[in-house]
């Protein structure tokens, strides 16, 4: 548990596959980890999970498991592989399966009182989920009551605000929508040289 959380903390972006076939999953996941992005969640809204894990396992990156939603879908995940589990809302089933099996577990949560109850389960890292309806300051806000809290805005971030977030203290962010749009102009090349502007934007971020 504790080196995918060191992972996130250093790599800072997580790449989120949301795709309409395993083909267009697997060639955004070829493109982000070929420009450099490790950390990769493929969410079960996507169809053939299964099939795209063991299409993609021989690149290197940590194989997380998104929108799980229930324990049934955490077990499979952790099944196939997956480092790290994460829900767009807190559910303490999941959450007490993944700390049984020592798997790290990231809700989403909206408000304090939320990521309160998730920290608590055991939850190391909160996704702010949409982040789009958030500004960035509302992490320093939240950093108040709940200090150690780390938090990873997910939905509408992109170059233009990616910098603005982390500054801001976030502990990493989650990113898809560019990479969509990239494959869909451009294929896997785009993919590459999108996720590579992104890389390198992390690395020149002073916090």
């Amino acid at each position: 548990m504790d080196s995918v959380i060191k992972s996130i903390e250093e790599q800072r972006v997580v790449a989120v596959i949301r795709a309409d076939t395993a083909e267009e999953a697997i060639a955004i996941i070829e493109g982000a980890v070929a420009g450099g992005i490790s950390l990769i969640e493929l969410t079960y809204t996507t169809p053939d999970v299964a099939e795209i894990y063991e299409k993609t396992r021989h690149l290197s990156f940590t194989f997380g498991a998104g929108t799980v939603n229930d324990i049934e879908t955490a077990k499979e995940a952790v099944e196939l592989g997956a480092g790290f589990i994460v829900s767009p809302y807190f559910d303490p089933e999941v959450a007490d399966y993944c700390m049984n099996v020592q798997i790290p577990y990231f809700p989403g949560c909206m408000t304090v009182k939320e990521m309160m109850i998730a920290k608590k389960a055991g939850a190391p890292i909160i996704k702010l989920f949409p982040a789009n309806h958030f500004d960035s300051s509302f992490i320093k806000a939240v950093k108040g009551p709940l200090p150690d809290v780390k938090i990873m805005p997910t939905g509408g971030i992109g170059l233009h605000n990616l910098s603005e977030w982390l500054q801001a203290g976030a502990i990493a962010v989650g990113i898809g929508s560019d990479l969509n749009k990239a494959y869909a102009e451009g294929g896997v090349a785009a993919v590459t040289d999108i996720s590579k502007k992104y890389t390198r934007l992390v690395k020149g971020v002073q916090v």
